[in-house]
């Protein structure tokens, strides 16, 4: 242990202790919203700037207008507190002013990915009881397709928002034209908004079924916002955050926007992350901080390097998913001084955060919390002769639990009995209550640490895998593989690809009584239709019988382990190469590019 590694941890004392400070729990009763800080920002540095999108820069005055604007055109369409309103919109100053508009009432809005079509759109609106749709004119399509399918008023629950010269289509009403031209200045009834009060729906992918609207609150919300600014980016009113991940997940929505709510720092916002853009802009834009996942970090590590990659204004950068082989190459190449990487789930009561500046670590916690040990191929948790968790050893992958209590609430779904599955009871005594992360972790040295322990994540288990970033849920894309007329079972799981981060889905197929071949242009037109880039199988595996245990589960072990080797495959294999449209045989050529990690994916 260096003394220099021990000065640099003693360096972040007083910003640990005023964040303990600013963080402990307030009262779900308190008066607080995020419409709130937008207010007083707007109130503090009226003309600064606080959003730089697409050549257009809107000052925090400008932004809090134009949320106040939507929020009096919304009440006069009967949207009140309590009330739930799906937003469908990629990322831009519209549908940041619409949340806020929307918080500021007290409705919820649910956030719904943008990849989603079919089924699974419609879903998420039916889901939260929406009352009205608001979405984008550049995703309209995909919405026009499901409208028969919802049960909302054709004539006036489907608000459309222009995107530059593309209108709302004709079948919704303009939202923008039901603007007040005047001021209508800050809604009433944010004052009385409170901390315990939904401020959003954010979906995600679970271990069964479709999308689960998982409940954000106001408070959870400002905790995470004044985290990534306190603590984490160190950032002020002076920086700026370069901010291109979508805003339906919470690490844009409450690490990257939260960050520049809570501090009043500017916002440069991209639809998409382009890696071949991205320092470019860093530079013109002067961002000085960035919020990441780990697989943009990968694809801006594979560009050219230039000698002055890291002459460029980033400090500090937040995000998850950092790769231990990728973080050294990425850290010393643009020159980041200091990577707060973070662990946490959307729905889930205990997070991590790397506030100590240390490699490669998701960071600590002071939330109470446990590592117990999991049989991965039973996929259940690991019990004593009295029924209790069994703790992991020290350093020893383990199921993260998280403690839940009044400070530490579990908020859950909106459905009842998807977050009773997510509860672990009676874990180490009886009547205790754990949040079931899903997720395997472990403890790492990273030496002089100020007595906290430091975690790495390991790997999710179960029914869910990420690819892309994103949660997949096995059964939720096994349902829609086996609508497919020629499927008659689907047994859906990760693999993984090397040079990726995450898992690649593969799917083992069986065939329907009289099928002889998988009709591949066919079921390629039916995954491409139903399911979003991330969640379609990389591989396919065509099996004539599906291998179940006693109780019915189907056996993942074995396929995961042969994944889609050829050498131990006598199955026909096939592959949606990187662009393409249409699964194919794969091949020995193919499958050395893949084992080489130079296939594309």
């Amino acid at each position: 242990m260096g003394l220099l590694d021990v000065a640099k941890t003693l360096a972040q004392v007083p910003t640990l202790l005023a964040l303990k400070k600013g963080m402990a729990p307030r009262p779900l009763t308190d008066r607080d919203c995020v419409g709130a800080l937008v207010e007083r920002n707007a109130a503090t540095w009226p003309d600064a700037p606080a959003l730089l999108f697409e050549g257009r820069t809107v000052s925090w005055h400008d932004f809090n207008l134009l949320a106040n604007r939507y929020a009096a055109a919304l009440r006069a369409e009967g949207l009140s507190r309590g009330d739930t309103a799906s937003v469908f919109m990629e990322n831009r100053v519209e549908f940041l002013a619409l949340l806020i508009a929307l918080n500021k009432l007290g409705v919820i809005a649910g956030l719904i990915n943008t990849n989603l079509r079919g089924r699974p759109l419609s879903h998420c609106v039916t889901v939260t009881a929406s009352r009205k749709c608001i979405f984008g004119a550049e995703l309209a399509p995909a919405l026009a397709e499901v409208r028969a399918e919802l049960a909302l008023d054709p004539e006036r629950d489907y608000l459309g928002v222009a995107d530059g010269a593309l209108a709302a289509p004709e079948w919704s009403r303009d939202l923008n034209a039901l603007l007040v031209s005047d001021d209508p200045g800050n809604p009433v009834e944010t004052a009385d908004n409170l901390l315990g009060g939904h401020a959003f729906y954010i979906f995600t992918s679970g271990t069964t079924g479709l999308p689960k609207a998982a409940v954000l609150s106001n408070r959870r919300y400002l905790s995470s916002a004044l985290l990534a600014h306190k603590a984490a980016l160190k950032c002020s009113q002076k920086d700026r955050i370069y901010v291109c991940l979508p805003l339906y997940h919470g690490t844009g929505l409450m690490i990257g926007m939260g960050a520049s709510f809570s501090s009043g720092a500017s916002v440069f916002l991209r639809r998409k992350f382009s890696a071949s853009s991205f320092l470019r802009e860093v530079r013109e834009h002067g961002t000085t901080c960035f919020i990441y996942i780990g697989e943009l970090c990968r694809y801006l590590v594979a560009t050219p390097a230039q000698p002055d990659d890291h002459r460029n204004p980033l400090r500090s950068v937040m995000g998850n998913g950092l790769r231990p082989d990728i973080w050294p190459v990425f850290k010393s190449r643009f020159g980041i001084r200091r990577i707060a990487e973070f662990y946490g789930a959307s729905e889930g009561n205990v997070a991590f955060a790397n506030l100590l500046n240390k490699d490669c670590t998701v960071g600590m916690t002071s939330v109470r919390h446990a590592l117990v040990r999991y049989d991965i191929d039973a996929d259940e948790i690991m019990r004593d002769a009295n029924g209790r968790c069994v703790p992991a050893a020290p350093g020893e992958p383990g199921l993260m639990l998280g403690h839940i209590s009044p400070d530490a609430v579990f908020e859950g779904y909106t459905n009842a009995e998807a977050t009773e599955k997510k509860i672990v009871r009676d874990a180490f005594e009886s009547g205790d209550a754990w949040f079931n992360s899903g997720d395997l972790m472990r403890t790492v040295d990273v030496g002089f640490a100020l007595g906290y322990p430091h975690y790495q994540f390991v790997d999710r288990i179960g029914d869910t895998f990420r690819w892309k970033s994103e949660n997949v849920s096995t059964n939720e894309v096994g349902e829609i593989i086996n609508a497919f007329q020629q499927i008659r079972f689907s047994n859906v799981y990760g693999v993984t690809i090397p040079g990726t981060d995450g898992r690649a889905g593969m799917a083992a197929l069986t065939l329907a009584p009289g099928t002889t071949a998988l009709d591949l242009e066919g079921f390629s037109q039916h995954v491409m239709r139903e399911l979003p880039a991330y969640a379609r199988p990389v591989f396919l595996r065509v099996e004539p019988e599906i291998d179940v245990t006693g109780t019915f589960k189907m056996v993942k072990g074995a396929l995961r382990d042969e994944g889609y080797d050829l050498s131990r495959v006598r199955d026909p294999l096939f592959v949606l190469k990187p662009g393409s449209s249409r699964y194919e045989p794969l091949d020995a050529e193919f499958a050395a590019e893949i084992g080489r990690g130079t296939a594309g994916y």
